[in-house]
C-alpha cells in the first residue's frame, strides 16, 4: 500500500508550498565524518559495543517514586514523538551502507503544519472526515471513566490517519484521536467557520505549544535566551541553521539531536486504574500484554491522560497506598546516554531487520550519513568540548545503584568489548555526545517532585539545544503560514500561559470556547 508521504498535498493546500519535499542536508556542511574503525566491519563492531554499553539491564514498569524519573511529564516523550512525524518523514534509509543526505528526501512536509493529522485533507481524502469538516472517529474504548476516549478509525485493523507512523504505539495512537477532538471541538466552539479557518485555529494552538511548551521542557533556558530580542524568540539570532532557496532538515537534527526522546521512554506506563503494561513484550514473552502499536488495541485501553501530563490543578502525592500510587503523575525519563532494555530488543514489526538494539541503530545511522563527532560540533559553534571523562555513559540518577552508570566512554565501552573503547577517545558520536551534555546539564530546570523537594532536570545544553532549537524555530520562521511569521503577538484567547496540558482539557472537552 503506497502512504501518503511521497504525496503533494491538495485540497488543504491548493497551492505546491515551496517547503514541499525538502531535502536533508547539513548544517555543519564542512566538517568531516566521524569514524570509528578502518573499515566498514570495525566501524560497525564499534558502534555496536557502545550501543550495548547505552542499553540498560531489563526493569519492569513500576509505580510510585523512580530515580530515573525527570521533571518533565511523560506525554511530552510521545508528544515530540508527534512533531518528529510532522516535520520529517524519510521512507528509503537502510542499515545497509553509507548515504549522503543533500541526496535524501523529506516526505514529509518539512513545517509544524499538521499534515500528520490532516493528511491532503477533506477534498482528496474524504473518508477521514465527516460531512461537518469533522474528523471520523473510532470505536469507544474503556479504562478511562470520563475522558469519552475513543480508538483511530480503522479499516482491516488499520487506521485511517494522516501519517500511520501514529499508531506506532499506544500512547501516540491516542494522543493523535486526541488532535482529531481537538479539531472536532474547534468546528463546534467556531459555527460558520470554514475548515481552512478551524485548520488555522488548530495548527496556531499547536505551534504555540510548541514554541512556548515544548521547547522550554527539552531546552536549557540559556540556550533559548540567546535566541530572543526583547524576550522574544528573533529569527535573526539563528546562527547556524540557514538556507538559501528552500529549508532542509538538516540530520544533525533528524538523526542525532532529536533523538534525545529514546532516553526519555519509561519500561512501561500505567495508563489507567486497571492497567501497568510495558511499551513492547519481553522478548522471552511475546505475547505479553503491552502497548504495541499497528493494531486494534484492547477497549480497555484508555488512557487517563492525568498520569501523563499535569492537567490537575494540584500534584497529587504518593504516600504508598495502592490507590494513590495508581494516580500519580508519571513523569519521562531523563535525558541521558541509557536507553531503557525494552528499546534494546525492539519487535520485528518496528524494527524490521537487525539491529534490535535502538541505540545501535541510531550510532549506525549517524554514522552511514557522515555526521561529524560531538567534539568537532561543539568547536563549530565555538564552544569547549566535552572531555572524554564527561561524556559519561549510564543513567543520570542522583545515587545510583551498582551497573546504573557504566563510565566514562572510553571505559563503558572497553567494559562491553576490550579495545573497542579507543575510537571513541576525543571522537564521540553526535547523538551520544548531546544527551551526554544533557546529562550534565542539570542546573537550569528545578522543579517540584510530588514526593517533596526538588529535583534538578536533565535539559538539551548548548550543542544540543542549539541545533533544536535553531531548526524548530528556523522552521517555523520559514513558513509563511505559520504563527510566527504571520502574527508573532498572537496567543489563545485564554493567555499566554496556554500549555499542552491546556491542549490536552480542550480535547477532552473541558475549559473555555478557542477562537
Amino acid at each position: 500500500m503506497t502512504t501518503i508521504h511521497g504525496t503533494p498535498p491538495r485540497g488543504i493546500a491548493a497551492t505546491r508550498s515551496p517547503l514541499f519535499e525538502g531535502r536533508f542536508g547539513r548544517m555543519f556542511r564542512n566538517l568531516p565524518p566521524a569514524q570509528f574503525g578502518a573499515t566498514d566491519k570495525a566501524n560497525r563492531d564499534s558502534l555496536a559495543a557502545l550501543g550495548d554499553a547505552m542499553s540498560a539491564d531489563l526493569d519492569p514498569p513500576k509505580d510510585g517514586p523512580d530515580a530515573e524519573e525527570s521533571g518533565i511529564p511523560s506525554l511530552y516523550t510521545y508528544f515530540g514523538q508527534f512533531v518528529d512525524h510532522d516535520i520529517t518523514f524519510d521512507p528509503v534509509s537502510t542499515l545497509t551502507k553509507a548515504m549522503d543526505p543533500s541526496g535524501l528526501v523529506d516526505f514529509r512536509n518539512p513545517t509544524f503544519n499538521l499534515d500528520n493529522v490532516y493528511g491532503r485533507g477533506p477534498g482528496d481524502q474524504p473518508y477521514m472526515y465527516k460531512p461537518s469538516g469533522k474528523f471520523q472517529l473510532g470505536d469507544p474504548m474503556t479504562g478511562a471513566p470520563g475522558t469519552h476516549a475513543h480508538d483511530l478509525p480503522r479499516f482491516d485493523g488499520r487506521a485511517i490517519i494522516g501519517d500511520p507512523r501514529n499508531d506506532e504505539n499506544g500512547i501516540v495512537s491516542q494522543l493523535q484521536s486526541l488532535f482529531l477532538r481537538f479539531h472536532n471541538r474547534i468546528v463546534d466552539d467556531n459555527p460558520g467557520a470554514t475548515f481552512a479557518e478551524a485548520q488555522q485555529i488548530v495548527r496556531f494552538h499547536y505551534q504555540y505549544v510548541v514554541v512556548n511548551d515544548f521547547l522550554a521542557r527539552i531546552v536549557s533556558a540559556p540556550v533559548l535566551d540567546a535566541l530572543k530580542s526583547g524576550g522574544r524568540y528573533d529569527q535573526h539570532e539563528l546562527r547556524f541553521y540557514h538556507w538559501r532557496h528552500e529549508p532542509f532538515m538538516p540530520v544533525e537534527f533528524s538523526v542525532a539531536a532529536y533523538r534525545l526522546g529514546h532516553s526519555m521512554v519509561r519500561p512501561g506506563y500505567r495508563i489507567n486504574d486497571h492497567k501497568l503494561i510495558p511499551i513492547f513484550p519481553r522478548a522471552a514473552t511475546p505475547n505479553e500484554e503491552a502497548l504495541t502499536g499497528f493494531r486494534v488495541p484492547p477497549p480497555n485501553h484508555a488512557i487517563d491522560w492525568g498520569r501523563f501530563i499535569d492537567s490537575d490543578a494540584a500534584p497529587r502525592a504518593n504516600d504508598g497506598s495502592p490507590a494513590v500510587q495508581k494516580q500519580r503523575l508519571q513523569f519521562a525519563y531523563r535525558i541521558d546516554t541509557s536507553l531503557v532494555a525494552f528499546l534494546h530488543d525492539l519487535p520485528k514489526t518496528i524494527a524490521g531487520d537487525k539491529p534490535a538494539s535502538l541505540a545501535e541503530r541510531n550510532l549506525l545511522r549517524g554514522w552511514l550519513l557522515g555526521l561529524p563527532s560531538g567534539q568537532a560540533v561543539a568547536r563549530a559553534m565555538a564552544l569547549v568540548p566535552l572531555t572524554d571523562a564527561e561524556i559519561v555513559i549510564g543513567k543520570a540518577v542522583d545515587t545510583p545503584d551498582p551497573g546504573d552508570v557504566r563510565g566514562p566512554i572510553v571505559d563503558a565501552v572497553n567494559a562491553v568489548a576490550a579495545g573497542k573503547g579507543d575510537v571513541f577517545a576525543g571522537n564521540c558520536p553526535l547523538w551520544t555526545y548531546i544527551l551526554a551534555e544533557a546529562a550534565a546539564n542539570r542546573t537550569d530546570m528545578t522543579v517540584p517532585t510530588q514526593e517533596g523537594g526538588t529535583l534538578k532536570t536533565p535539559q538539551l545544553g548548548p550543542v544540543g539545544g542549539r541545533i533544536v532549537a535553531e531548526v524548530f524555530l528556523g522552521l517555523m520562521f520559514g513558513d509563511g503560514t505559520s504563527y510566527l511569521s504571520m502574527d508573532p503577538l498572537w496567543e489563545p484567547v485564554t493567555g499566554p500561559d496556554f500549555r499542552l496540558r491546556d491542549f490536552v482539557r480542550y480535547a477532552l472537552g473541558e475549559g473555555p470556547a478557542l477562537h
